[in-house]
């Protein structure tokens, strides 16, 4: 199907960039539609992992603040997510989250299984998400992690049994749409009983 993107025009650009199209684009009976304006987010893709200790049968997340959550809800400013970031302009995105796992809650792991690619808000955002899975144990565990300061990070590490983590998710206090995927994605498949 046919898109005519007539003019773009960044209308914001800092730590992300929002641009202003006007497109044409064809509809399902073959027609093309009058000129529409749309809006893009984009802000490059991101990547995200669920960290999984088998031996424990415990995750580990991370807490920290993110202010667009606090703005809709001045409750929910402290979230409880799985480790993220962001791709870096021609970087891959499997090196990206071994980087990011790293400086975040200080694990180094060398390898990295992905599980989907999926849009944030597509209406909206351009931003894709890589997920990852990872297993970890206590032996990986060689820095304190924490965030980078130059990032203005300041992450908690919070390790919690499998079945509380599942708890959290059932009784929505657990509401960052990627942990909730990567979670439901856990209990769908894996034998949890080895």
């Amino acid at each position: 199907m046919k898109v005519i993107v007539k003019n773009i025009a960044t209308v914001f650009n800092e730590f992300l960039k929002i641009e202003r199209a006007v497109i044409q684009y064809e509809k399902f009976d073959g027609t093309m539609t009058d000129d529409v304006i749309r809006l893009n987010m984009n802000r490059g893709n991101s990547v995200a992992a669920l960290l999984f200790d088998p031996y424990k049968k415990s995750v580990i997340m991370i807490r920290q603040f993110r202010y667009p959550a606090f703005s809709n809800n001045k409750k929910e400013g402290w979230l409880l997510e799985i480790v993220a970031g962001v791709v870096e302009n021609g970087h891959d995105p499997k090196k990206t989250i071994i980087k990011e796992i790293y400086e975040e809650v200080g694990y180094e792991v060398h390898n990295v299984d992905h599980i989907l690619t999926f849009y944030t808000s597509p209406g909206g955002s351009s931003e894709k998400v890589f997920l990852y899975f990872a297993e970890i144990h206590e032996e990986l565990k060689i820095a304190d992690g924490g965030g980078l300061d130059s990032e203005t990070e300041d992450i908690q590490i919070v390790e919690i049994p499998l079945k509380d983590a599942l708890n959290l998710l059932d009784s929505n206090v657990i509401i960052d749409a990627k942990t909730i995927i990567a979670l439901q994605w856990l209990k769908n498949n894996r034998n949890l009983n080895k």
